[in-house]
């Protein structure tokens, strides 16, 4: 079975790693190399493909840039590095993609940010608001408030995360290496790329190594780690080679890399997360013109809400009910249980004037909502 292409998807992750990004010999951005990906990720944008960037490279720029001594950084001295680092990465990126009439947006997100509910959410409204501008977010871990109890530790998972917050439908891990070996490459010269993996086994996993990059925390491991996340979440993945100049146009034309495939895509995926996963925390009591309206793929409005139970806090799930108590599905909500009860009945609208915010218009988007079968079905 041939590969995909990458016109076959609309919203591409593609992770930098600092070993790419950054020359560890001079402590600088190996910038023909990044305005060379900044062509191909503007080939992606004109063909009209969301594309998000999850770059590393934050703390060995402010590294370089501090002149601090090679070796192990201290906790803060690496938050320190990072926080000098982070001007100059958004900058970087900010400038070769603005050479193309892209803006960019820097998002810094901790591990909390994508496993708190409500943060993530609202991470992901940010995102989503970016990619409605056609911008490019650029993102990182927060290196500069992180804690190793509160990290990542690398950007392969991080990259994987943000697929799966934004449902996008491919994630591109470049890397100093060109995909997944049956063995360790550079101890065994006879060892050969897979070129599709179906599903990751246990063999597979086995296949891992370790990290060989002095700047990149990830090794092949961690990548293994991110397809997990990835393809859970109804993303492909691919690992290829980010040591040659225009590596996306690389894999468009079929170039050495190892494809990870998903049997889900990543609407169906969250719809499973959210009606087979989450406990409900509350009920929202609907009217028939809102069942109506839900059915036929809307999403569900403080119009059509006519009562309200439960303690909940926004981002959480609940049920949604008819007027005759059956339920008609189950979704991720937009406030909090006393602002939905204050905005219950009322048209969107209103909201500014009754919560004194500008909210979403929506109490329950249809993204975050799961229908269940008619009762007559």
């Amino acid at each position: 079975m041939p590969a995909p292409h990458l016109t076959d998807f609309k919203r591409i992750v593609i992770k930098v790693g600092s070993s790419l990004l950054v020359d560890s010999a001079a402590g600088r951005v190996r910038r023909s190399w990044l305005v060379a990906l900044a062509e191909d990720i503007a080939k992606l944008h004109r063909d009209k493909r969301d594309v998000l960037v999850v770059s590393s490279g934050a703390i060995a720029l402010g590294r370089a840039r501090l002149k601090l001594p090679r070796g192990a950084l201290k906790l803060e001295e690496s938050q320190g590095a990072a926080a000098v680092g982070q001007i100059a990465l958004a900058r970087i990126w900010s400038e070769v993609l603005g050479q193309h009439d892209i803006e960019t947006g820097q998002i810094l997100l901790t591990l909390q940010d994508t496993e708190e509910r409500r943060r993530y959410l609202n991470a992901r409204s940010t995102i989503a608001r970016l990619l409605d501008w056609r911008a490019v977010p650029v993102i990182n871990e927060n290196d500069t408030i992180a804690t190793s109890e509160i990290r990542y530790g690398d950007n392969d998972r991080l990259g994987a995360r943000v697929a799966s917050m934004t449902s996008a439908d491919l994630l591109i891990l470049l890397s100093d290496i060109d995909g997944l070996y049956d063995a360790p490459p550079n101890l065994n010269p006879d060892a050969k790329l897979i070129p599709r993996v179906e599903r990751i086994t246990n063999e597979i996993e086995a296949m891992a190594g370790a990290a060989e990059s002095e700047l990149s925390r990830g090794g092949m491991r961690t990548k293994i780690e991110a397809g997990k996340i990835a393809t859970a979440a109804g993303a492909h993945m691919i690992i290829a080679s980010g040591k040659i100049d225009h590596p996306l146009r690389a894999i468009a034309k079929g170039g050495r890399c190892t494809w990870f495939m998903t049997a889900a895509n990543p609407v169906t995926s969250r719809k499973r997360w959210i009606a087979g996963t989450l406990e409900a925390r509350g009920t929202l009591t609907i009217d028939a013109g809102a069942v109506a309206a839900l059915r036929a793929g809307k999403s569900l409005l403080p119009a059509g809400v006519i009562r309200v139970d439960g303690s909940f806090a926004r981002g959480d799930a609940v049920v949604v009910r008819g007027p005759d108590a059956r339920e008609v599905g189950r979704g991720l909500v937009a406030y909090d249980a006393e602002d939905a009860e204050k905005i219950k009945g009322r048209s969107s609208g209103a909201i500014l004037s009754i919560l004194g915010i500008s909210g979403r218009a929506e109490m329950i988007h249809r993204d975050d909502l799961v229908i269940g079968p008619r009762p007559d079905k």
